[in-house]
Order: C-alpha cells, then structure tokens, then sequence
C-alpha cells in the first residue's frame, strides 16, 4: 500500500473510531476499568446527603463549619491491544476482511482508553511475536498503531496464543486491561491464560466471519488453508465431510468460550457483518 493510501485509511478510520470513542465508548470504558484506588484532592463545605464519614475534623474545627474530604479515582491504568495477524485474518465474505473489523475495534477501544488518560501498547502475533509497541499515552502514538494494523506485513502466517500471552507476562509485570483480538482458530492455550488473567484484565474477543462456520453443498473445491498454504479438493457434497468441518469449527469455537470463562477472563464474539459496537456496549455494560 502506498504512503498516501495507508494516510487515508489511517484517517477515515480514525474519524470513524474517534466518534465512537468519544460519543460511546469512553464513559462506559471509564466505568468498566476502575483505576488502582481513590486518592485524596480536595476538602470543601459539607453538603446535605454527604457521608458524615468524609467530614475533615481537622478542618472543621479550625473553621467551625463543617468540611469534607474529596477523592478522586486514581486513573493511571494502561491498555494492552494483543491482536493476531495470522494468514486467517485475510478472509471476509462481506464487504470486511476480519482483518479490517480487528482494526477498528483495537482503534476504538485505543481512543476511549486515550480519552480517559490511559496508556496503550500493542503486541502483534502471529506463532512468533511479530512486533511490540511499549504502552504510551498521545494522539500521535494512537495513530502509529493504527498504522501497523493497517498497514503490517507479518514474517509468518500460522498462529500460537500461548506464545503471545507468554510475551505478555514477560514485558507486563504490572496489571494491564488486556484485550485479545483474533478468530481463535487454535487451541493449547489454556494453561498460560490462566496465570496471564490472574494478572490482568483480560478478555477475548472472537472476530469471525458466518461463512467460516458450516461449508456449502457446493461440489469439490480447492481449498487452501490460509496459514499453512496447504491445498487440497475437498468433496463439500459429502454430508460427512460436511459435519466433520462444522464439528471441528464448534470444538475451537467451546475450547475458546470454556478456556475464557474458566480462567475469569471476559468473552467477546461479533462478526464481520455484526454491529461491533452493539457488542461492545454490551459487554461494558454487563460488567
């Protein structure tokens, strides 16, 4: 893509998430993520209703009226985007590649994170660790990782969680609020997510596209894995074959939802032709 075109895409993504961020987004992010604690800013006149517990002793005896302390939430969390940029991702049998709604759902969920003051980092995976972006606050840095989305060619196709979210653990000592965005075609990931969300706030979320999930009668046809450029005909007219790849499509798709919710990390899952947002919302709003 050229330097022009990757601009352009950069900013028509960014006008589109930045409304959303700020529209949407940041107020119910702000109430999903808590910060580390409450620390002490202020005292004032005591109000009818407030807690008699706030009233500053101190400060009322010297004035002879009644004062109260005032704290505010300690914000200072930092957003962790882990998002999978395997050869799967290039697939969409909509107007989107799954590609293209990870994008925009990492850049929304960055600019609501900037909106509150937060830090953001991004670790691209793929079955390697393909690039690490240390947690920053700014618009300028927002808009690099938008970039690398857009515009990142991966060294490897295949995929490995497990190895991502060890990478994790080894650069954030600290906790995170960790959103994990890939389709999830994989497994043996259990054992590492578990100690990772003992850490972290971490949730997944599941982009995929309806066509993935069943194949279509429609005779043999070549097709090619997208991760290991494997290829081969396959008879979508056998009713075994058929129940075979929609029995394999529901065991990753129980292996994710169960590894997720066991471990006490959030679960996300929208298609490409889903309203994302509609989705979102509702996940900050459960929680």
């Amino acid at each position: 893509m050229e330097t022009k075109d990757i601009l352009q895409k950069v900013r028509k993504i960014e006008i589109k998430t930045r409304r959303l961020s700020d529209h949407i987004f940041s107020g119910e992010y702000h109430t999903s993520f808590k910060g580390k604690g409450m620390s002490f800013a202020e005292v004032r006149q005591y109000q009818y209703g407030d807690d008699i517990r706030a009233i500053d002793w101190n400060v009322t005896a010297r004035y002879s009226e009644p004062y109260v302390k005032v704290f505010e939430e300690e914000r200072e969390l930092t957003l962790m985007l882990m998002v999978d940029v395997s050869g799967s991702q290039d697939f969409g049998s909509t107007n989107d590649f799954k590609r293209d709604i990870v994008t925009e759902i990492a850049a929304t969920l960055a600019f609501s994170a900037t909106t509150n003051n937060d830090k953001i980092g991004l670790i691209l995976f793929s079955d390697q660790i393909e690039l690490f972006i240390p947690p920053k606050k700014g618009k300028s840095h927002i808009l690099r990782i938008i970039r690398e989305l857009i515009n990142f060619q991966p060294k490897s196709n295949q995929t490995n969680i497990g190895q991502a979210f060890e990478y994790l653990s080894k650069v954030m000592k600290k906790k995170a609020i960790v959103f994990v965005l890939s389709d999830f075609m994989t497994k043996d990931y259990d054992r590492i997510l578990r100690i990772a969300a003992k850490r972290h706030d971490v949730t997944g979320i599941k982009v995929y596209d309806k066509r993935e999930q069943d194949l279509n009668n429609v005779g043999y046809v070549l097709m090619q894995d997208a991760e290991t450029n494997e290829a081969q005909y396959v008879n979508t007219g056998d009713a075994n074959v058929r129940k075979a790849y929609r029995e394999h499509y529901q065991e990753l798709e129980d292996y994710f939802t169960t590894t997720f919710t066991r471990s006490g990390a959030g679960v996300i899952k929208t298609a490409t032709n889903d309203s994302y947002v509609k989705k979102l919302l509702a996940y900050f709003k459960a929680r």
